[in-house]
């Protein structure tokens, strides 16, 4: 699908064989939860993220043990490997080591700026990309204590800071994230980076967004947002939930904004007295069968004759239900007729056709 939307042109920066950035597709990333040290948990969990559609993944190394197994993590893993790192600068390096193709780090906790140089470098000599990772919870004191700035301010400082000393080295390969939990915060900051680095590819996000519910609807409205105005080269939806979770919601954002697809597009309609058919159970069977296709297609489910027929012919493939019955729709031309116990069964076939 193409861009509906103008994209804000940053710098690409490279993580594996995936590109950040430049105008490339807006990449979709996750985070591991199970414990680094379980290798082969981890690995299972990062297979189903490449599954579900993540293009690159996450995954934290708090301790020096983690690194063995995050070394076979980085070799035997689908998709490329971001490195989570805070406080020991030796683990960054260690990550690095091990095969990480990109960094997480918040400078600000990494300790002096030798450390963080120690990892700028060996980042540069290894060709491994580096995401500064500022956050509303970890701003740096001086910022922090500053009444004269909104906390979207402080962030962006905290982030222009780090950006500025990194490319003083050399070193562009970097994507830069701000989060906060607000959503106007949120959008007020990215915006603000776009504004006064206009280079940096950005990694959007609602940190601490909450669970599936609460979670996908602040990220839904801050992600949305930014990426209708051209802002942002990749995206987490952050629940707390099963990290498979995630990944369906930043594809729907996607492509609800024409940015991406992955898998179909269901037009339903919210159902009225109108409605003779049982409709809310027809579209949630078809929901659930396509749960699992890969095909970037647009399937229509309309309750009735108001716009069922004109919504229905728009899709790839869609039904217009009557009394008992459908009417099946193929990219526009009528089908045939069939009876409401067939409905799902039949629409289901035809989209296996496309």
């Amino acid at each position: 699908m193409a861009d509906s939307i103008p994209r804000n042109l940053t710098r690409p920066v490279h993580v594996g064989n995936v590109t950040i950035g430049g105008g490339a597709p807006v990449v979709v990333q996750s985070m591991t939860c199970t414990p680094t040290v379980d290798l082969g948990a981890t690995l299972e969990q990062v297979t189903k993220l490449a599954e579900a559609g993540c293009d690159i993944v996450r995954v934290s190394v708090p301790t020096k043990e983690a690194l063995g197994g995050f070394r076979d993590i980085c070799r035997e893993s689908p998709i490329p490997i971001v490195a989570d790192i805070h406080f020991d600068y030796r683990l960054a390096l260690g990550a690095l080591d091990a095969g990480a193709a990109k960094l997480r780090i918040n400078p600000g906790n990494i300790g002096s700026w030798e450390k963080v140089d120690a990892i700028i470098d060996k980042a540069g000599s290894m060709g491994a990309a580096i995401r500064i990772g500022v956050n509303a919870g970890s701003i740096e004191k001086d910022l922090l204590e500053r009444t004269d700035l909104t906390q979207s301010e402080k962030l962006v400082s905290s982030a222009m800071r780090f950006v500025e000393h990194f490319e003083s080295r050399g070193f562009e390969n970097i994507v830069l994230s701000a989060k906060a939990h607000s959503v106007n915060t949120t959008i007020d900051t990215y915006r603000k980076l776009s504004h006064e680095l206009p280079q940096i590819p950005l990694h959007l996000g609602v940190t601490e967004a909450g669970g599936i519910r609460q979670g996908t609807i602040k990220s839904s409205i801050a992600l949305g947002s930014l990426l209708a105005e051209g802002i942002g080269d990749t995206m987490r939806v952050s629940l707390t939930a099963d990290p498979i979770e995630e990944v369906p919601v930043a594809w729907g954002i996607l492509s609800a904004l024409g940015l991406r697809r992955r898998g179909p597009e269901m037009i339903s309609c919210p159902t009225c007295a109108r409605c003779q058919v049982k409709l809310i159970d027809i579209a949630n069977e078809v929901e659930r069968r396509l749960s699992s296709c890969a095909k970037p297609v647009s399937v229509a489910v309309m309750g009735c004759a108001v716009n069922g027929p004109g919504e229905a012919s728009d899709a790839d493939v869609g039904v217009a239900c009557g009394k008992g019955c459908a009417l099946l729709f193929k990219q526009g031309e009528i089908i045939r007729k069939i009876p409401e116990d067939a409905i799902v069964d039949e629409l289901l076939n035809e989209i296996s056709k496309l």
